[in-house]
């Protein structure tokens, strides 16, 4: 086995990776600055501050639709050990999580009694060096508890065997031994590769660059909206010495000029009055294309294009979309199911091998839930299948079609 790279290293990295993340969480939460690139807007009109939530969308529309639902084949109880954690909050804190920040972690420890406790650390604070065959961590840091300056306070070194806490003001670290034969800390990643085995964020470089676009569009149009409540006049052929205040003339109700000096008489005018449509018009083409990067349509974005649709042609315009959902269920599916076996591993005190839970099986409820149409055929379907081929569709996979429970 490798030496340990050491906490020093690890943190360094965390240091390294932190900054990332705090800036996805920043457009997930809209807090995010505006870059203006622009000399024509002044200084003083720039207070306004726009905020727009599509990376938001970005990543609530693909986690709201992964909801986990047990696992098939259990062996060893890892489905209770996940009840026994308030199972709806963990899961659905670790789906968004790893959304917003392509990679979070499922913390593991003991509680009083033995028993495995688990918590989500997001990519900010926890990191390690990844096993690329395992999917496990081979050596982990984090950091537990941070004070009111955001400084680490109590920190977490994750080995083989054992974790090592470090915290702020103690003397000497103290050193938790376990059986368990990997680290107590498990990524949980969404979308990786072999070049990024810790995965991609959700909200991407593109979508970020997209958002500030919107953003200045949104900037323009609200200093371009003064100008268009308040057309700009003129007034021709007045006399040198009429008195003439354009903000009195500009409120009041009745106007009285005097001849010019040649007799000439004033004549009033308007600017043409400037239209908002080309503001209008470049941000929906943004939110096309924020919409094409993300798999979702102009609907989700705030652009109504047409009627309600059918759940079957919600589900064809939102392809991209499944398709990721798809893709993130078995990754993540594979995150839950390790994190479940080191659980295992503390809950009865035995060092499993990761090979013995190949049967288990992680499912998931479906990506879009079928209306009373969408049954009927699902229903007409899996009849005539069954005259074909008797028993080929029971009430496990009508379970994982539907998602709809099956009286006892």
């Amino acid at each position: 086995m490798a030496q340990p790279l050491g906490i020093e290293y690890m943190r360094r990295r965390l240091n390294d990776k932190r900054p990332r993340v705090d800036l996805r969480y920043s457009y997930y939460e809209a807090k995010n600055s505006l870059n203006y690139l622009g000399p024509v807007i002044p200084r003083e009109l720039l207070v306004y501050k726009a905020v727009l939530g599509w990376s938001a969308k970005a990543a609530d529309a693909l986690a709201d639709r992964l909801v986990f639902h047990t696992f098939e084949d259990d062996n060893f109880d890892l489905v209770g050990i996940y009840n026994m954690n308030n199972r709806d909050i963990l899961f659905d804190n670790a789906v968004l999580s790893a959304a917003i920040s392509s990679c979070c972690f499922i913390y593991i420890s003991p509680d009083e009694d033995g028993f495995p406790r688990l918590q989500v650390i997001d990519g900010g604070n926890a990191t390690g060096k990844l096993d690329p065959i395992t999917g496990m961590l081979t050596e982990g840091y984090a950091v537990l508890r941070r004070d009111d300056m955001n400084h680490p306070e109590l920190e977490a070194h994750f080995l083989p065997g054992s974790t090592v806490y470090y915290e702020r003001g103690r003397q000497k670290p103290v050193v938790r031994t376990n059986i368990a034969p990997y680290p107590l800390l498990v990524p949980i990643i969404h979308r990786p590769d072999s070049r990024r085995p810790f995965g991609h964020s959700r909200i991407s470089r593109a979508c970020m660059t997209l958002q500030q676009q919107a953003l200045r569009t949104l900037l323009r149009s609200e200093v371009s909206a003064e100008f268009y409540s308040f057309p700009q006049k003129y007034v021709t052929g007045l006399a040198n010495d009429a008195e003439f205040e354009g903000f009195r003339a500009a409120i009041s109700s009745f106007l009285s000029f005097t001849k010019g000096d040649d007799g000439e008489e004033p004549k009033l005018g308007q600017f043409t009055q400037q239209s908002m449509s080309p503001f209008t018009e470049q941000l929906r083409t943004i939110a096309s294309l924020f919409a094409g990067e993300t798999g979702l349509t102009l609907d989700d974005l705030g652009f109504a294009t047409e009627n309600p649709s059918s759940a079957d042609a919600i589900k064809a315009t939102h392809e991209n979309l499944r398709l990721a959902a798809r893709k993130a269920q078995r990754t993540f599916g594979s995150g839950f199911l390790n994190a479940g076996f080191l659980a295992a591993c503390l809950r009865d005190n035995f060092a499993y091998r990761r090979e013995q839970l190949y049967l288990t099986r992680p499912r998931w409820e479906p990506v879009f839930e079928p209306d009373a149409a969408m049954l009927g055929m699902i229903g007409d379907g899996a009849a005539k299948i069954n005259r074909a081929v008797p028993g080929y569709f029971g009430k496990s996979n009508l379970r994982t079609m539907t998602g709809i429970e099956a009286e006892s």
